[in-house]
């Protein structure tokens, strides 16, 4: 099977645009359709559906991609390990990340990665919003929860401690809770949806906050925006460390109920499907963003943040 027709397929599967997926790779749209019409030929199915405004999968081509991009990562595995490219690693990588994270933490550090990769293109997927990395065809995903799904393999980036916080305005018109009990009372800027959430202190001792108890009137599902309505005074929330390490350090931000903290065993991960070889472009920024950002501290997400300020 001719691997030049398989990348075709596969960056035309990703960009749902086959004329974008030749010139990629040099290659006039005319031929770049030649060369899938002789794929599909070959395999007797359609994988891609065409008409005049639009190109969209079939279902044989959903089923097969994830199979075209193993075969490509193979390949391209081996040509590293016989010493088959002089130039470094070349191509487009796609990687999927939180964008509040990858505002503060990743766009700071591109000028770098380039600097030393200069052939290779990141295509970056940013948004605080779930997503599936199989589905989305990512090469690596960064992922700020528990890694759970047996269908994927990672390596572990950080941990992601979560604490309550508040503006040092709304503490002084609201009040300070001493304890859980307390947080009922207080306004709280809730995380996508009103599911109750598990806190522990040091000595293992549990309670319970649960937004619903709460004067709960906003809800969002971005990081960013929602440090900034804690930064705003409109409440107290829940937010990662790495969000927010340097407001705590300057005092625009106060943690609340310091012993207490979110028990939800989450961590920042980089994550690939199961299915695939991990390619040495790959490899390469996953190693560059653990040389980066590997096993921070919170004095070194205030570092961070401040270099990128």
């Amino acid at each position: 099977m001719d691997t030049d027709s398989l990348r075709l397929f596969v960056m035309a599967a990703e960009r749902l645009n086959i004329s974008a997926a030749g010139r990629e790779l040099g290659l006039a749209p005319a031929v770049s359709s030649a060369r899938l019409a002789k794929l599909e030929n070959e395999l007797g199915v359609e994988l891609l559906h065409r008409t005049t405004r639009k190109v969209s999968l079939s279902l044989e081509g959903s089923e097969f991609l994830p199979y075209a991009r193993e075969i490509l990562a193979q390949t391209d595995a081996a040509r590293a390990a016989l010493g088959g490219t002089d130039t470094g690693p070349t191509g487009t990588l796609r990687f999927a990340a939180p964008s509040s994270f990858a505002q503060l933490h990743i766009m700071p550090l591109l000028p770098e990665f380039h600097q030393r990769y200069p052939d290779l293109t990141l295509d970056l997927r940013l948004s605080d919003k779930p997503f599936d990395a199989i589905e989305g065809s990512f090469d690596l995903a960064l992922r700020n929860a528990p890694l759970a799904d047996s269908s994927l393999k990672g390596r572990k980036l950080s941990d992601d401690i979560r604490l309550l916080c508040a503006a040092p305005e709304y503490l002084e018109r609201h009040g300070v809770p001493s304890k859980p009990e307390d947080l009922t009372a207080h306004r709280f800027i809730a995380w996508a949806n009103l599911d109750r959430r598990e806190l522990v202190d040091p000595a293992g001792q549990k309670a319970v906050l649960n937004p619903r108890a709460m004067i709960s009137r906003t809800i969002v599902d971005d990081g960013t925006a929602q440090r900034e309505a804690t930064l705003a005074g409109a409440g107290l929330s829940i937010n990662s460390l790495w969000s927010v390490a340097h407001e705590l350090r300057s005092g625009r931000l106060r943690q609340v109920l310091p012993d207490w903290r979110l028990n939800d065993h989450a961590g920042l991960w980089l994550i690939y499907p199961r299915s695939n070889v991990l390619t040495p472009k790959t490899r390469i920024f996953m190693d560059f963003l653990v040389e980066k950002l590997g096993g921070r501290s919170g004095t070194g997400w205030v570092e961070a943040q401040q270099d990128s300020l």
